[in-house]
C-alpha cells in the first residue's frame, strides 16, 4: 500500500490536545495557529507521500554506491533531496536569521514524522544536517556561524556527527582522532570516524562535519576532547567553494537495513578544522548534536512503525483467510479477511495504541523544547528539566516500541511478510537500528537511572509527577474518562514506588540501578504513554461530550482504552522484575555464559 501521512493525528494532537494556540506569547508561536499548523502538516503530508514515500522500496532495492571515496545515491534521491530543499522544509526549525523558516520544534517534529515514515533512510539525510546546525548554532563563534549556518538551514549543504572510532563506541574518552594547532588558529585533524550516517553522498554541494578529536598534548579521557567544524571543501571568505579538503569516505557499511542511507567510513588525514566552543568542552558542546539525534531517533523509530502498521492493517482488511468464530463476516465470498479474528485484532490494536501514543509523546516533548526558550524563567527551568529526564525515555521506549510494532505487522502478514514483495521485512530491517545507534536502548536506560533521574535532586521527575498529580485531579471527576485518569494515576505511583526502590537499593549497590534501569525505563515509558492517553481521551470526550458525531474521537477512546485494558498492566510486572535486584544476574560466573 501506498504510505500515509497521520495528518489527522497530528493535527488533533497539535490543536486539541496540546492546544498550541494558547503558547502565542511564547517566542516562534505569535503566527503559529493551529489553522496555519494544519495548513503546513497537509502540503507536509502531501510531499512525504508524493515525493518521498515512492523512492523507499528503491532505496532499500539499491542502496548507496562508493567509487574510490565518491558515493552516489539512490535513483532519483538526490532530486527529491533537492526539491525538499527548494521548497523550503529542511530549515522549518531553523532560525530566519540563517535562512529558516522559524517553526517551533512541535510543528518541525510533527513534519519529521511523515518523513521518517515515509523513508526512514531518506529522513536521515536533512535530520542529520539540523543536528550538526543545532550544534553548531548552540556552541560556535559568530564567524563559524556565518560560515556554514546560511547553507545548512536551508539544507543546501549536509551536516554529520563524528564520534565513533573503531575502538570506541559508548566510551568515547577512548578517541585518538587528534587536532594539531596551527599559526593561523585552524586545528589539523587525523584520524578515523566509522559509522557516520550520511558521511558522504552527491545530493548537496559541500557536507559540514562535526568532530570529536583530542587536542595535541591534552589529557586523557572524556575530558580531553574537543569539537570542531571540518567541512569536506574548505570555504572562501565570500562564501563559495574552495579546495577540497583532506577527508575521504574510506568505505560504506553493508548493513540490515537503511540502506539508502550512506553509512561511512571517514579517513582524517590532516584535514583543516576549526575549534566550537572552548578547548575539553567537546562532549559538553556535542550533546547538543547528540540529544537532537536521539530524539529524531525516538521519532524515526515510532514513525517506521507507524508506516509498519498502516501496511499491515490494509493487508488485514484484504486478505482471505478461515471463518470468524461466530459465524462468517464475508459469506459471498471463499473466507473472511482476517481482520475478523481477535488475535489480529490484538495485533493491530497493540501496534496501534503504541503509534497513536507515541505520536503524542513525541509532540509533547517538542513542545518542551520550545517552552525551554521562554522568556520566564521557571517555564524555561521547567522545560529545560523535562528535556533532560525525557529525552533518554523517549529514544530507547519508542524505539523498542517501533520495532516491536514491525514485528507484529510482518506477524499480521504471516508467510508473506517474510518475503520481499511485501514492505513488512524493510520495515522491521529498518527499525532495528533504532535501538541501537545514538546510544543504545541500554545506555539511555543507565543513563536515566544514573544521570538524569538524581539531578538536582530529582527536582524534574518530581516537578513531572506534580503536574501528573493535578490533571488527574482536575478529570478525576469525569466518569466517561475515568479508565484513563484511573489508569495513569496507578502508572504514576508504580512509578514512584520504582523510583522509590532505586534510591534504596542502587546507593547501596550500583549494580542493582544497573540491573533495575531497563525495566524502570519501560514503566517511565509506559507512564508517559498513559499520561499522553489521557490527555488524548480528554479532549475526544470534549467533542463527543459537545455532539460531535466524527467516528474519529469514539475510535481514539477505543485505541486508547485497548492501552490501559491491555497494555498498561505491564508496569507492575516490570516493577517486580526490577525488585529482584542484581542478584540472579551477577552472581552467575562468566565462564558459564
Amino acid at each position: 500500500m501506498a504510505y500515509k501521512a497521520p495528518v489527522r493525528d497530528l493535527t488533533f494532537i497539535l490543536g486539541e490536545v496540546l492546544e498550541i494556540d494558547k503558547y502565542a506569547n511564547q517566542r516562534g508561536f505569535a503566527e503559529v495557529t493551529t489553522e496555519l499548523a494544519q495548513q503546513i502538516l497537509e502540503e507536509g503530508g502531501k510531499f512525504a507521500e508524493e515525493v518521498i514515500a515512492p523512492l523507499n522500496r528503491v532505496g532499500d532495492k539499491e542502496g548507496c554506491q562508493w567509487n574510490d571515496g565518491v558515493v552516489t545515491g539512490p535513483t532519483g534521491w538526490k532530486e527529491a533531496y533537492q526539491a525538499m530543499v527548494e521548497a523550503g522544509w529542511s530549515g522549518l526549525a531553523a532560525d530566519p536569521a540563517y535562512g529558516g523558516q522559524g517553526m517551533p520544534a512541535v510543528v518541525a517534529m510533527a513534519f519529521g514524522q511523515f518523513t521518517a515514515g515515509a523513508s526512514a533512510a531518506f529522513s536521515m539525510y536533512p535530520g542529520l544536517t539540523f543536528g550538526a546546525y543545532a550544534g553548531l548554532y548552540a556552541n560556535a563563534s559568530d564567524a563559524i556561524k556565518d560560515k556554514y549556518l546560511p547553507k545548512m538551514a536551508t539544507g543546501e549543504w549536509g551536516g554529520t556527527m563524528n564520534l565513533t572510532e573503531p575502538q570506541c563506541g559508548t566510551d568515547l574518552g577512548m578517541v585518538r582522532t587528534k587536532a594539531v594547532p596551527q599559526a593561523d588558529g585552524s586545528y589539523k585533524i587525523t584520524g578515523q570516524k566509522i559509522w557516520i550516517s550520511a558521511g558522504e553522498h552527491d545530493f548537496t554541494d559541500n557536507i559540514i562535519h562535526t568532530v570529536l578529536a583530542r587536542i595535541e598534548g591534552a589529557p586523557a579521557g572524556i575530558k580531553g576532547l574537543s569539537l570542531f567544524v571540518v567541512p569536506k571543501y574548505l570555504v572562501n571568505d565570500d562564501g563559495s567553494l574552495g579546495e577540497r579538503n583532506a577527508v575521504r569516505c574510506g568505505g560504506l557499511e553493508h548493513k540490515m537495513g537503511i540502506h539508502g542511507n550512506a553509512t561511512c567510513v571517514m579517513d582524517y588525514d590532516g584535514a583543516t578544522g576549526w575549534l566550537v566552543g572552548e578547548e575539553g568542552r567537546g562532549m559538553n558542546n556535542m550533546f547538543v548534536v547528540m540529544n537532537e539525534a536521539r530524539l529524531g531517533t525516538g521519532l524515526q523509530g515510532l514513525a517506521i512503525g507507524a508506516a509498519a502498521y498502516q501496511e499491515a492493517a490494509t493487508f488485514a482488511k484484504d486478505r482471505l483467510q478461515g471463518r470468524s468464530l461466530t459465524g462468517p463476516k464475508n459469506p459471498d465470498g471463499p473466507a473472511d479477511p482476517i481482520i475478523v479474528h481477535p488475535d489480529v485484532r490484538r495485533m493491530l490494536l497493540e501496534a496501534k495504541a503504541f503509534v497513536e501514543g507515541g505520536q503524542a509523546f513525541i509532540l509533547w516533548t517538542a513542545l518542551q523544547a520550545d517552552l525551554e526558550k521562554s522568556e520566564d524563567p521557571a517555564t524555561a527551568q521547567k522545560a529545560h528539566d523535562y528535556m533532560g529526564l525525557i529525552t533518554p525515555v523517549l529514544k530507547a521506549y519508542l524505539t523498542d516500541k517501533g520495532f516491536h510494532v514491525a514485528s507484529l505487522a510482518m506477524q499480521v502478514h504471516g508467510g508473506s511478510g517474510y518475503t520481499e514483495e511485501f514492505m513488512a521485512s524493510q520495515y522491521l530491517r529498518d527499525a532495528r537500528i533504532t535501538m541501537i545507534y545514538e546510544g543504545t536502548n541500554g545506555i539511555q536506560a543507565l543513563d536515566l537511572v544514573g544521570r538524569k533521574l538524581p539531578a538536582n535532586g530529582g527536582r524534574a521527575i518530581m516537578s513531572w509527577f506534580a503536574d501528573i498529580d493535578a490533571f488527574v485531579a482536575e478529570h478525576k471527576g469525569n466518569e466517561a474518562t475515568a479508565p484513563f485518569i484511573d489508569g495513569l494515576d496507578k502508572a504514576k505511583a508504580t512509578l514512584q514506588e520504582a523510583s522509590m526502590w532505586l534510591m534504596q537499593n542502587g546507593m547501596q549497590n550500583p549494580d542493582n540501578a544497573g540491573a533495575a534501569s531497563t525495566d524502570y525505563l519501560q514503566i517511565f515509558g509506559l507512564t508517559a504513554l498513559a499520561y499522553v492517553w489521557s490527555q488524548m481521551a480528554v479532549a475526544a470526550q470534549k467533542q463527543i461530550a459537545a455532539g460531535s458525531t466524527d467516528p474519529f474521537y469514539a475510535n481514539k477512546l477505543m485505541t486508547g482504552r485497548y492501552f490501559v485494558e491491555r497494555i498498561l498492566p505491564d508496569a507492575r510486572a516490570h516493577l517486580k522484575k526490577l525488585q529482584s535486584g542484581a542478584g540472579v544476574l551477577m552472581e552467575m560466573p562468566a565462564e558459564a555464559f
